[in-house]
């Protein structure tokens, strides 16, 4: 991991140094693209990509990256976005973290979920990254540090990787390289984080969402910082929130038309409750807090939570019990079924498990969640074709998606498909920046017996594709 970390900031320091910073970039319209255009924008972020899948864990949960995934198109569709080649990668990270990469990578950590107290705060913070995004904040960086130097953006993007990997090294990053800044560049960022704040309130209202709840969110981030001691979450480190920037977010929502009362989100709830139950450190203290509290509040999400502890705990009975209990609308809504789904996987009821995710399957075709669980239940029924059809669709939708490939090479496994096993493993070394993995996974699968002429094609050029994704990690454009 450390040896990625170092080839990404080496890389991203070759792109950002003046050298590289020449007539021959491409040139469009807006005055950013003299430095980067569009499309090296894109090929820059999948290459940070692929280093963070590689280095950093990622939250390998269906149903919270669903509803993520939704929340973030449904502020795509009201950006200013022009590029929306987005990809949202998810960290298995409790702190409270959100960024934007250039090329359209959306991250969040989990603890941003957790972090927030409603669904409209939530949205603020993604609405602020996809600011960042279509106001091309990357490439204006770029722009000024032709002129201004130190140039920190590349040490800022190597501090997001290692924070995601590790909280503390990425504190200590992140922080040196701040410290390491000028006024200038400072007053910079500061004018970075104001355009952002604006055109993210403004994504918001036009998406019928409160405007009020940005800064609400940073009233929030600010309290937390009372309590953090000398640890600030890395968020505030790269977004700072003052007063000042509080009283001029409210000043800005005001001017804004007033949307309509925001409704309580039981998506929003649901994922929350799944993640403070994934987050904790002692599952059987969780298990036992949701048990105490259910019995007390006879609160829904209380039995839910206590479903989802069970779970995890392999107190299939109880979980059962627990979401019985839970009012008849709950029990119709996709995430409580696909909750129910989960239950029968881990108890390994595999005929009840591929029952129930079949008839959602018809109902929500394409969801990310329900076809990653209809898969997973295929695989436990050992219907290794069925989980390679499942996951085939799933991967044209989500291309990037790792665990799908992961477990798609295992299925294929399963099935027999020894040259498609290899493909498929090469995908997923590409994917998680392994590329000398992927090259020798290649020559693995050209050694393969029987193999026909169309195979060996296909292996030559993927070979091809493999390289030249190795020269595009370079970041050198």
């Amino acid at each position: 991991m450390r040896f990625m970390i170092t080839f990404l900031c080496t890389a991203i320091l070759i792109t950002a140094s003046p050298a590289h910073a020449n007539d021959e970039l491409p040139i469009i319209e807006d005055s950013t693209s003299s430095i980067i255009s569009l499309n090296n924008e894109h090929k820059l972020g999948q290459a940070w990509a692929r280093v963070l899948r590689g280095s950093a864990p990622l939250l390998n949960d269906p149903i919270t990256y669903s509803y993520l995934h939704d929340l973030l198109w449904q502020l795509t569709a009201h950006s200013q976005l022009q590029d929306k080649r987005l990809e949202l990668i998810v960290l298995d990270n409790a702190t409270l973290n959100a960024f934007a990469v250039p090329g359209g990578i959306v991250g969040i950590h989990g603890g941003l979920v957790l972090s927030a107290e409603k669904e409209d705060e939530l949205s603020s913070v993604i609405a602020h990254e996809l600011a960042h995004l279509s106001q091309r904040h990357f490439a204006a960086q770029l722009e000024e540090s032709r002129r201004n130097k130190p140039f920190t953006l590349a040490t800022m993007l190597a501090s997001i990787l290692i924070a995601a990997a590790d909280t503390q090294a990425g504190v200590a990053a992140l922080t040196s390289s701040l410290a390491a800044q000028q006024s200038s560049r400072l007053a910079f960022s500061r004018r970075n984080e104001q355009e952002a704040d604006r055109i993210g309130m403004q994504t918001m209202a036009a998406a019928g969402i409160d405007p009020y709840a940005m800064p609400r969110m940073f009233s929030q981030m600010q309290r937390s910082l009372r309590f953090q001691g000398t640890r600030p979450p890395e968020f505030l480190l790269t977004h700072p929130v003052t007063e000042s920037r509080i009283a001029d977010s409210l000043n800005r929502a005001s001017q804004l038309p007033p949307s309509p009362a925001t409704p309580i989100s039981l998506d929003f709830d649901l994922t929350r409750t799944r993640l403070k139950v994934h987050f904790s450190s002692n599952p059987q203290k969780a298990l036992n807090h949701y048990q105490t509290s259910a019995k007390v509040t006879k609160s829904p999400l209380d039995y839910y939570g206590l479903a989802v502890a069970a779970i995890r705990m392999n107190q299939f009975k109880q979980a059962e019990k627990a979401l019985k209990k839970l009012p008849p609308q709950w029990k119709e809504h996709l995430f409580v079924k696909l909750t129910n789904a989960e239950l029968q996987i881990a108890a390994q009821a595999w005929i009840t498990a591929t029952d129930q995710l079949e008839k959602l399957a018809s109902f929500f075709p394409g969801h990310y969640a329900v076809e990653q669980l209809l898969a997973k239940a295929y695989m436990g029924a050992e219907r290794p074709q069925d989980t390679v059809t499942v996951l085939n669709k799933l991967i044209k939708n989500y291309p990037t998606d790792i665990n799908a490939w992961y477990l798609l090479s295992e299925a294929l496994g399963q099935a027999g498909n020894t040259t498609a096993v290899h493909q498929a493993r090469v995908e997923y070394f590409l994917l998680t920046g392994q590329i000398d993995r992927a090259l020798k996974q290649i020559t693995f699968a050209s050694r393969e017996n029987g193999l026909t002429s169309s195979d060996k094609a296909r292996l030559v050029q993927l070979e091809i594709d493999t390289k030249i994704v190795r020269e595009e990690m370079k970041m050198d454009f």
